[in-house]
């Protein structure tokens, strides 16, 4: 076979192959011109062979592509390399649609050009596709240009793609700055930027929205705190296309925190230098009334009777009157009269002797005794059995006591601080607390409010507890969030303050970064068996102005001597007189008139 008749061959079996093939194919002789089109470039333009092949296929070509593709084509013959363009066809209807034209050399044995080969193929969808997104790119765009905040949109992965012109305009950054890798570093403060990139970098591997707190360099060369929130935009897959990211200027309300911190610091340390209410946290007006009350009692060796729910501090009260009364160097001793079984109560105050009961196998100092010159601090001492009621008070009035099983007298010399959460005037009325100790305790009330009523010390309680517990926990906790502090003081904290130390303890051992958070989960509903407090102290009030009348009425005005009202209610007469001009009232029970 001869060689002509082998490249006809080859000519005819390409042109069978081109002819099968689905897209619109052809072939060219090495000048350009066409020699060949397939059956489905025929279908497309509703054009015969003969209307196509040479150089008639340019009126298939759209006017304004013709000379760019001849421009193209020209180079592709010349180079005899592959090379693909982007041009539109005109459809049998007359309607254009963009195809990728690809054309490819074909060489014979000795590298000799013998012809092209191309295929077309229909990308108009796509085209079209790309257009709309770069429509919507630009409404987009203009869009956040027309936004009075900073907007800067990024990548899947973070990296920056646009910055609207408020960003622009407070950086000072032109669009290629923000774009360049270094843009963070330019732009955040240098010691936020490791913490800033971590985080950062860990959250966006999330795909949820979050934000960040930042300060960031504008260009006037101050740094001003930024709220910085990131969000995803997701595909119909859920696919994160671009993440929006807008910058709030939260500068004055970081400084109004700062400032507040300061405040309270200072109001700390002069805590501190005046020595003494140590744990005792807080600035509100309620307990600004307390530590006035607890420097005014100190000094004093009356009986004090300390009010309060359960978990307010009461006891950190009672260290407080003891730290700063003359009474500091001496021994501070507490009994959680609730925790210990009614049987041992006496034992356990006033001691024993050996044998004075089963399981008495030898002496045992009591309480009192430990306490001698110092103070004893009874806790819930609503719960003390009446025998025990009998005891306490024959001490607070006599100064002496008799341990169990013995009739041999004990002088102390000892300073009584009393705590309860019951309402004793209500014990009083119902038998089970002895009227005349109740007023035997109740000489100087100091009455510790509920934290629900001191809401605004919650963000400096938890600041407390946060440190300490961190510290103790080896463990650094540099931000609290707004969102957390919130959270606490809309609580209503039925625990106070040891539900709330309870919570930051357990959200501190739990936590995995610097950020302090509580689970929500944790704070349950309070429960409405107990009385509010204000009410409870009302009660109080009532009940007590309640028995003084009755005694008063019961000895015909009289104050003092056996039948007086002060015998009847079980307290000195200078005590009943004081109460008398407290609340207001006349030997008679009748309320005096006051001038405004």
């Amino acid at each position: 076979m001869s060689t002509i008749e082998g490249q006809s061959r080859a000519t005819l079996n390409l042109r069978a192959f081109i002819d099968a093939v689905l897209a619109i194919a052809w072939s060219a002789l090495p000048d350009g011109s066409l020699d060949f089109v397939n059956q489905r470039f025929r279908d497309y333009t509703g054009l015969s062979s003969d209307q196509l092949i040479g150089w008639e296929w340019k009126s298939v070509v759209h006017p304004d592509d013709i000379p760019k593709l001849q421009n193209w084509w020209q180079d592709v013959r010349q180079s005899e390399q592959a090379g693909t363009t982007e041009k539109r066809l005109r459809r049998f209807d007359g309607a254009y649609r963009w195809f990728r034209i690809a054309a490819a050399p074909i060489h014979d044995e000795q590298a000799n050009l013998i012809r092209w080969c191309g295929i077309n193929t229909d990308i108009d969808d796509l085209k079209r596709s790309e257009q709309n997104f770069r429509q919507e790119a630009e409404d987009l765009r203009t869009t956040t240009d027309a936004i009075r905040q900073p907007i800067i949109v990024l990548g899947p992965g973070g990296t920056t793609i646009y910055a609207n012109r408020v960003a622009l305009d407070l950086t000072g950054l032109t669009l290629a700055e923000v774009n360049d890798k270094g843009f963070l570093s330019r732009v955040f403060h240098p010691d936020d930027i490791e913490r800033f990139r971590a985080e950062r970098q860990e959250k966006l591997s999330r795909g949820t929205p979050f934000e960040l707190e930042m300060r960031a360099l504008l260009k006037s060369g101050q740094y001003r705190w930024q709220l910085v929130q990131y969000n995803p935009l997701k595909d119909q897959r859920g696919q994160i296309i671009r993440w929006y990211v807008t910058g709030t200027d939260i500068d004055d309300r970081k400084r109004s925190e700062e400032r507040l911190r300061n405040e309270n610091l200072v109001l700390r340390e002069e805590i501190d230098r005046s020595s003494m209410f140590e744990e005792i946290v807080g600035s509100c007006k309620p307990m600004r009334e307390v530590l006035k009350q607890i420097e005014k009692v100190a000094a004093t060796d009356s009986t004090v009777l300390i009010l309060g729910e359960t978990g307010t501090g009461k006891e950190l009260v009672a260290r407080a009157l003891h730290r700063r009364s003359k009474r500091a160097t001496r021994p501070f001793i507490r009994v959680n009269c609730a925790a210990i079984p009614q049987s041992l109560i006496a034992s356990e105050l006033f001691g024993h002797e050996k044998g004075a009961f089963t399981g008495a196998l030898q002496r045992r100092v009591g309480r009192f005794e430990a306490a001698d010159g110092g103070t004893l601090f009874l806790d819930e001492i609503g719960d003390l059995p009446m025998e025990t009621q009998i005891a306490l008070l024959r001490v607070l009035q006599e100064k002496e006591f008799e341990r169990v099983g013995s009739n041999h007298l004990i002088s102390v010399d000892v300073r009584l601080i009393a705590a309860t959460n019951r309402d004793l005037p209500a014990a009083v009325g119902a038998g089970s607390f002895r009227q005349d100790l109740f007023y035997r305790l109740n000489v100087l009330p100091i009455v510790v409010p509920p934290l629900r009523e001191r809401a605004e010390d919650i963000p400096l309680l938890v600041e407390y507890f946060v440190g300490r517990f961190a510290k103790g926990a080896g463990k650094k906790i540099h931000h609290i969030g707004k969102d957390t502090q919130e959270q606490l003081k809309a609580y209503r904290w039925p625990g106070n303050i040891r539900e709330l130390q309870n919570v930051v303890e357990r959200a501190v051992i739990l936590s995995e970064g610097d950020i302090f958070a509580v689970d929500q989960s944790w704070l349950k509903p309070e429960s409405n068996d107990s009385l509010p407090p204000r009410e409870t102290l009302s009660v109080l009030a009532n009940r007590e102005l309640e028995m003084i009348e009755a005694a008063l009425a019961e000895s015909h005005g009289r104050i003092s001597g056996p039948a007086g009202a002060a015998a009847k209610l079980g307290i000195p007469r200078q005590t009943l007189e004081s109460k008398l001009r407290r609340l207001g009232i006349d030997k008679y029970g009748q309320k005096r008139a006051t001038s405004e």
